[in-house]
């Protein structure tokens, strides 16, 4: 009788987290995230969960970011009927987060059915519905930090602040082997930052059989900071945007960064240092989360400005209603726009982008991770031309990154982290990443003293047999829902660049026989192939 783990989700690449575990009394899931990326990625989303959705005993979640959270809808819709167990603050996000999701799925299956009505084909299925979220939300129960529970025979668990957003957990969990000894296991969910507002450090136990490790910012730094120093550098990009004349837009995820955001432009004005026309958060669901921020402040660190105080400055705007959103517009100077999503992915963000990234005087800047293969990192790539609803919009604004906004922890924390659950007798699995951010942080572990057999960075749908004490077995499944090589570059990016080089070229030709020679080479060679 053995215990298995399964990685289904965030395994070479950073989104779509999902863990399944087989052990002698049943089969759970921790976390049931989207997958986010290029549209290869995105089919993940798509395609039969590599499991039987009604088998599910209950799910184990970390917190409530839609790359952790994001399918659960779906995976109610294809007949799950599990419990979620999760912290409070996390279930009170999901009522919001899932509910804005299935909206944006109804939306964008709307928008997909008229451009397929008009080819003559069959209506687009909605990923999952309001009904499905509302599903889910009728099996969520709140768990308390450091409390041992029992979601179902066998097993036991335990939930640790992760100091990543509202509500953040690494679980720790206890699994019987039917040896009569148990399989310990702790699965980090997303670790945050040494320096961050609103929560206290990242707690976790150690001497334990297995880790499950998110390595998103392996082999980054980021330059040593205070809160002070943070924003300091966030009023240094505010005042050159305003003098480049332009709006600053802001991709930013609408939970946890938006309200950090905020907060720190409140106390910029406060002190006088920044002064800006307008400063709008244009997301529904950014600004309920924001409401939901005041329920528990108790516990939060290092906050200078009440809801109240920061929105009492007259310049400050939430934006729900969709022709105010449009009203944003005519605005073509001053304004700071943050909207949602932080990877530019979809939500009213793209329409901001389509509105501003033409303008010389505008500048987009980044402040959290982006994806390989999302709209956010082909831009912040230094792309000319981007593909907008099925538009190309030349890449004009300024573009600009700050990295002390990320809810993750950089590479020497995360090293400090796990160097502080050991010892890990077993292996540690380091998933939640890109390939080259996981290898720097296996390189650096084996400099630590880790055996190489002990650190594995699995690939997707790997499957291994964990045993107390620490034994593993590794097994690679004999087909894959998707190539490794088309997580970060799939024949959607490759096709979007080659239509924006051949536009490139066209537009640069001397004349139009030289136009028409072109097309008339690209032509033969498609008809010799």
């Amino acid at each position: 009788m053995t215990v298995s783990l399964s990685f289904f989700g965030a395994a070479g690449t950073v989104t779509g987290s999902c863990y399944r575990i087989t052990h002698p009394k049943g089969s759970f899931l921790v976390d049931c995230g989207m997958f986010q990326g290029n549209k290869s990625v995105r089919d993940l989303n798509y395609k039969p969960f590599p499991f039987a959705p009604g088998d599910i005993d209950y799910v184990l979640l970390t917190h409530a970011h839609i790359d952790h959270c994001g399918l659960l809808p779906r995976l109610y819709r294809k007949g799950a009927r599990a419990r979620v167990y999760a912290t409070a603050a996390t279930n009170r996000l999901l009522e919001f987060v899932l509910a804005d999701a299935a909206g944006i799925q109804e939306s964008e299956a709307e928008r997909e059915t008229k451009k397929r009505k008009r080819r003559g084909e069959a209506p687009a299925e909605p990923l999952y519905e309001l009904k499905d979220a509302e599903e889910t939300l009728r099996h969520l129960t709140d768990i308390a930090y450091d409390e041992w529970f029992v979601p179902g025979p066998g097993v036991r668990a335990r939930f640790w602040n992760a100091g990543h957003i509202l509500g953040s957990a690494s679980i720790e969990i206890e699994i019987e082997d039917g040896n009569g000894s148990p399989v310990r296991i702790l699965f980090s969910g997303d670790i945050g930052p040494d320096e961050k507002a609103f929560y206290p450090s990242p707690e976790a136990p150690a001497g334990l059989d297995y880790l499950v490790c998110e390595a998103t910012y392996g082999g980054r730094e980021r330059a040593a900071y205070t809160l002070d120093n943070r924003r300091a550098a966030l009023a240094a990009e505010i005042a050159g945007a305003m003098e480049r004349g332009g709006n600053l837009i802001i991709p930013t995820f609408a939970v946890e960064r938006s309200q950090e955001l905020l907060h720190d432009i409140g106390v910029l004005i406060k002190q006088g240092t920044i002064n800006p026309s307008l400063v709008a958060l244009d997301s529904p669901l950014a600004s309920r989360v924001t409401g939901l921020f005041g329920k528990f402040a108790a516990g939060f660190e290092d906050v200078e400005l009440s809801a109240e105080e920061l929105f009492a400055d007259p310049r400050f705007r939430i934006i729900e209603d969709v022709e105010e959103s449009k009203g944003l517009n005519a605005i073509h100077g001053g304004a700071i726009i943050l909207s949602a999503s932080g990877m530019a992915e979809a939500g009213r963000i793209k329409h901001h982008l389509r509105n501003n990234l033409f303008r010389h005087n505008a500048t987009v800047l980044f402040v959290g991770y982006q994806a390989q293969g999302t709209l956010g990192q082909i831009i912040q790539s230094g792309a000319k031309e981007v593909r907008i609803h099925g538009t190309l919009v030349p890449v004009r604004a300024t573009i600009r990154t700050i990295q002390n906004y990320s809810a993750h922890a950089d590479h020497s924390e995360l090293l400090a982290w796990i160097k502080a659950r050991q010892p890990v007798s077993g292996a540690a699995f380091l998933v939640h990443g890109d390939d080259e951010p996981r290898a720097a942080l296996r390189a650096a572990l084996l400099a630590l003293g880790m055996a190489s057999d002990q650190v594995i960075v699995p690939e997707l749908d790997d499957m291994v047999t964990l045993m107390a004490g620490g034994q593993t077995a590794l097994a690679h499944p004999a087909a894959p829902r998707i190539s490794h090589a088309q997580l970060s570059h799939d024949w959607h990016n490759a096709y979007a660049e080659f239509v924006i080089a051949l536009s490139d070229r066209l537009r640069g030709a001397s004349s139009d026989e030289d136009r028409a020679r072109i097309m008339e080479t690209l032509k033969q060679t498609l008809e010799r192939r």
